[in-house]
């Protein structure tokens, strides 16, 4: 948890001795105050994890100090100490955001406990916030991927979103098609990366608490408001919004979105004062808002004011010819993830997976990716363990065959092993190739795109064979 720093503030001089003493004696740093101003003055300079705060002091009430620790700095716990005789205080106390209280005279085992819980609370949280910048960091690294006519046109319109500051983008494209991703790359390749990327998922979100997360609060706002929350729009500040299932958000929400395109300002829940919106929206749905709008289910002037910009995201089925790189590259990000040495697909898995029309897009693939992976014990994916679907699908179609009468490669590509499937080299080639192409032979912007390093890049360049040749469509990079 590293160092664990008390403040005490008390003006009982024998009380906070006593306290600093135990305290010490565990390993706690610990400074004290013995009134309001002086505990300001410690605040600033001692930085403390845990307040301990007395609720009668010499020059004012304890709950003053406390209003402004939890209006000022959200990394403070307080934890009150008073008579237990004023339940009133205490009561204020947790009202005002107090983690705990500890009533006098002291039970040092129960002193102690409160402390502990306090301090293992804290660390929860900054656990928690870490696995979550951990799992982010891991969803940035993923890529768009593909060198079909689809998806060239697609990077082609992220590179003109990413170089335009246009305010408003729209996204438009079935469940699946990674919507995210390109609202990602267009904000890391525009002069708004070095700000937050913000997120909300519309649809996940009751009614009733989409305004706080979206506009934030202050304390007291409802019931269960004990402190002031930033919302995505106010963390966002400089960078990008991105409201993913759009067409599901309420239509009283959808006017107060409209209000801050419009205006370029919102106000906390709760509160009486604007505050400034430099912010790029990014919006995504799998709905037909054009169709909505005639029903009467999404605002009209909303969807004029985000179809600014607007991108499709092509469907899987439209693209089968991206799909061998797809799989090369799941195979390559599970075999990182899981610690697996998967080398490869098997050419009639590869058939099986070119057949099918995946109505759930790309995540649909990955996913079956990851489960044959993860139930295969060969270094080669066959169609054992693809889904009941897939199978299916790819029996109830004719498929073409070889002069041996066998099912032929239906993908029109060569790279097959000696054991008949398409090699982990292949796919890898492949990708490598790929890469130089999309950043029209620029290495370092290839190896961006790989998420390797540039020495990587040269030397399976050179194991290959490959040049960085430039591009004839002049497709650019995500």
């Amino acid at each position: 948890m590293g160092e664990k720093r008390i403040l005490i503030v008390e003006d009982e001089k024998l009380i906070s001795l006593s306290l600093s003493f135990m305290l010490n004696r565990r390993g706690f740093i610990v400074d004290a105050a013995a009134s309001i101003a002086e505990a300001k003055e410690k605040l600033k300079s001692f930085r403390p994890c845990v307040v301990l705060l007395d609720l009668w002091l010499p020059d004012g009430s304890g709950l003053d100090l406390l209003s402004r620790i939890e209006s000022e700095r959200e990394d403070i716990s307080v934890i009150v100490m008073t008579a237990n005789a004023d339940a009133d205080s205490a009561v204020k106390a947790l009202k005002l955001g107090a983690e705990d209280f500890i009533g006098k005279p002291f039970n040092m085992e129960v002193f102690l406990h409160v402390i502990n819980r306090t301090l293992e609370k804290q660390h929860l949280g900054e656990t928690a916030d870490f696995f979550h910048q951990e799992l982010r960091k891991k969803t940035e690294d993923d890529k768009l991927v593909g060198t079909s006519e689809a998806m060239v046109d697609l990077f082609k319109m992220i590179k003109v979103c990413s170089e335009t500051d246009a305010k408003t983008i729209l996204l438009l494209g079935e469940s699946g098609t990674g919507k995210e991703l390109v609202a990602r790359a267009i904000h890391y390749h525009s002069a708004r990366a070095d700000a937050p990327f913000t997120e909300i998922n519309c649809a996940a979100i009751p009614e009733n608490l989409l305004e706080s997360e979206l506009f934030g609060h202050e304390k007291g706002a409802y019931t269960d408001a004990g402190k002031r929350r930033k919302g995505i729009f106010e963390l966002a500040e400089g960078g990008t919004v991105f409201l993913d299932e759009i067409g599901d958000m309420p239509l009283s929400m959808q006017a107060k979105v409209l209000k801050v395109i419009e205006t370029k300002r919102f106000r906390r829940l709760g509160s009486e004062e604007d505050i400034q919106a430099d912010v790029r929206i990014i919006a995504a749905t799998h709905q037909n808002l054009q169709a909505m709008v005639k029903s009467s289910t999404f605002r009209g002037d909303l969807f004029y004011r985000l179809n600014v910009m607007s991108i499709c995201l092509p469907p899987l089925r439209d693209r089968k010819e991206d799909i061998s790189l797809l799989v090369g590259y799941f195979i390559r990000r599970l075999n990182e993830e899981y610690g697996k040495k998967v080398e490869g697909i098997s050419e009639e898995a590869l058939a099986y997976l070119t057949a099918y029309d995946w109505p759930g897009n790309v995540r649909e693939l990955r996913n079956s990716i990851e489960r044959s992976m993860m139930l295969e014990q060969e270094k080669t994916i066959s169609p054992r363990f693809l889904n009941i679907e897939i199978k299916h699908n790819f029996e109830q179609k004719p498929q073409p065959t070889t002069n041996h009468g066998q099912p032929g490669n239906s993908t029109g590509f060569g790279g097959v092993s000696e054991t008949g499937g398409l090699s982990i080299v292949e796919l890898e080639r492949r990708m490598i190739r790929q890469g130089l192409e999309i950043a029209g032979g620029n290495q370092t912007k290839a190896a961006k795109y790989l998420c390797i390093s540039r020495d990587t890049l040269r030397y399976r360049m050179k194991k290959f064979g490959l040049r960085g040749e430039r591009k004839r469509t002049g497709a650019a990079a995500t």
